[in-house]
């Protein structure tokens, strides 16, 4: 994706984190170390806001991986989705010290972005939507993937900033394998399949 690799903390948070370390060692370098507590303090926050660490993304056919660390908060259907038709719908709380992009939840071709989301396609045909809603100060997550773009399995592909929830939109004849209640992990959990027989 564009040279990118996985990195302990997100690109976005790297500037951030850099002045408040920087702070932090003058206050205990040049003043009193007592002074450089409440920079310490946000240091180890801002690290935990744009922390990113690698994952280790099983393959599993047809499998749907969950985009965000959070909590299953609800489950049914559309009678028409963001592709169009009848769609089942896993709507997920998102940890706000989770990991700070969202990762593909299948592999597929990006065939659109928006503000809200982005929607992949399978090499099978089926439609796979991501719709990222509740923004905290107006910060709506950001893609760093581009409209054609092929993208696999657990593939870090938006920032998702203060999000509070994101939802996955799968075809109708899919299988949702989660409950509501349930805590999910990124690129790491399946929450549904697909049928893949398109």
């Amino acid at each position: 994706m564009y040279g990118r690799q996985n990195r302990l903390v997100a690109q976005e948070g790297v500037p951030l984190l850099a002045l408040v370390f920087a702070i932090v060692v003058l206050l205990i370098r040049y003043s009193s170390p007592w002074l450089a507590v409440i920079p310490g303090a946000l240091l180890v926050l801002l690290f935990m806001v744009f922390r990113d660490p690698k994952r280790s993304v099983p393959s599993v056919a047809l499998g749907v991986f969950s985009p965000v660390d959070g909590e299953v908060i609800e489950v049914g259907h559309f009678e028409v989705g963001e592709a169009g038709g009848p769609a089942l719908r896993i709507k997920i709380r998102v940890n706000s010290l989770g990991t700070y992009t969202a990762r593909a939840p299948v592999e597929g071709t990006i065939k659109d972005l928006g503000r809200r989301g982005l929607w992949l396609q399978t090499d099978e045909g089926d439609d796979i939507v991501l719709v990222f809603n509740a923004h905290r100060l107006g910060l709506a997550p950001k893609a760093f993937a581009r409209i054609g773009e092929r993208l696999g399995q657990g593939q870090r592909c938006v920032y998702l900033r203060l999000t509070g929830t994101a939802e996955i939109q799968l075809p109708i004849d899919g299988k949702i394998l989660v409950e509501i209640g349930q805590n999910v992990v990124a690129g790491t959990d399946v929450v549904a399949n697909v049928r893949g027989s398109h």
